[in-house]
């Protein structure tokens, strides 16, 4: 198998220790089912006993219709002993969340690992009705340095940043191909432009029949298609809801309800404004980024990296965001970003104690390193202990009062922010 190695592999391993329930969750086609195998052949090669039930076949929907059912297939093929059970596209079944629960609440010798895909129904209400019996894991598209660490054939997965540092040429190559194609497996996988393309489409077509007319219905489906692909060209831009649902037909009320939908369901993600002067500073309108930038290049019917191209700045910014969010999380704190309402902004600000971090993101290697007036009024205002101008290459740091602002390439990101 063309396996992508991904980070959270260890994780999920660690966690098979654990009594609650192992529980994946994320948008469609990036890797869940894979994850699930991966760790059943890890069991099974150590000895343990295994139970594998794909909810997209129809005989495991049949056993699937009673609780009884499923619990003598499983101490058929256990033998009632101690048994890893996985359970793929739980999203299948009506009411998951109190079925996985009856399941887990009669404390037999099963570990439960279960996958389902990105519905409404499953993360919102699965996961409230296993208050305290599980643990999610939240998969993503491959990131960039699973990508390059894939790309390299796993030759210097531990020292992944020596290799941007040493090969620059080779690391822009990727970097277009991700901004482009982003990090669905099967289209990193393909050979082609055309044949990476059609995978993407194809999320997105299973998208819209599985998820979105599953749980919304949608009277206009083309001005629901004309919004996904205006959102595509909004990325980094505060949100106008009234601008959008002119430009769609469609009103406000309902733009804003597909856009949390949209939300929910993985393929975008808002980010709201830090403030702490709701008079001077932006306090409501969000700005949108998406999950996956092969959906964003999908949806702008467009393939092909232009270095001309006007909206490239802000394309890596979408980047840079994918990786600042992922820190975020790891550290529990929000990202954010910053705009008064006399237009000075800063692109992401990382909601951290005891006072928030600034970045500012520029795609143009210009040996300029002037820092803007916007970035300086943020350090005036707030006095962070650094701050961060990420670009392609540039490194430099300098002092601008008691802060240290510091010019990082993108591929040190993990590494230099602290």
């Amino acid at each position: 198998m063309d396996f992508i190695k991904r980070k959270v592999e260890k994780e999920l391993q660690a966690h098979l220790k654990k009594k609650e329930i192992t529980l994946l969750i994320g948008p469609r086609q990036v890797g869940k089912s894979t994850l699930l195998y991966r760790l059943k052949e890890e069991l099974e090669k150590s000895g343990e006993k295994t139970v594998f039930f794909n909810l997209d076949r129809e005989e495991d929907r049949r056993t699937f219709e009673s609780q009884l059912t499923v619990l003598a297939n499983i101490e058929l093929y256990s033998g009632g002993q101690k048994c890893f059970v996985f359970i793929d596209e739980i999203q299948r079944k009506e009411n998951a969340g109190l079925f996985l629960k009856g399941l887990y609440d009669r404390d037999l010798p099963y570990k439960y690992i279960v996958s389902g895909s990105g519905s409404l129904e499953l993360k919102e209400k699965v996961v409230e009705s296993l208050a305290g019996r599980k643990r999610i894991f939240e998969i993503t598209p491959i990131s960039f340095w699973e990508f390059i660490d894939y790309r390299t054939n796993y030759q210097f997965s531990d020292r992944l940043e020596t290799y941007a540092d040493l090969h620059p040429e080779e690391i822009q190559h990727r970097l277009e191909e991700y901004l482009i194609f982003g990090g669905y497996p099967e289209a990193i996988k393909a050979t082609t432009t055309r044949e990476k393309a059609l995978t993407i489409e194809e999320v997105y077509r299973s998208y819209i029949d599985r998820d979105i007319n599953a749980i919304i219905n949608i009277d206009k489906p083309n001005a629901f298609e004309t919004l996904m692909r205006l959102l595509a060209i909004q990325i980094g831009l505060p949100l106008n809801y009234s601008y959008l649902a002119k430009k769609t037909g469609l009103s406000s009320p309902t733009v804003q309800k597909y856009i949390w939908y949209l939300e929910k369901t993985y393929i975008i993600k808002l980010v709201w404004p830090f403030f702490t002067n709701p008079v001077k500073e932006i306090s409501k309108a969000p700005v949108l980024y998406f999950n996956d930038l092969g959906m964003r290049s999908y949806l702008r019917r467009t393939f092909n990296f232009d270095p001309l191209a006007p909206d490239l700045g802000f394309v890596f910014q979408n980047f840079i965001f994918l990786q600042l969010f992922e820190k975020a999380t790891e550290a529990f704190t929000e990202l954010k970003y910053w705009r008064t309402k006399d237009k000075a902004e800063v692109d992401f600000v990382l909601d951290q104690f005891p006072v928030p971090i600034p970045f500012e993101v520029k795609y143009s290697n210009s040996i300029n390193h002037k820092i803007n007036t916007s970035l300086r009024n943020y350090i005036k205002q707030y006095k962070p202990r650094c701050a961060y101008l990420i670009s392609r290459s540039l490194q430099q740091t300098i002092m601008i009062q008691q802060t240290e602002v510091r010019w990082i390439p993108y591929w040190k990101t993990r590494s230099q922010i602290q």
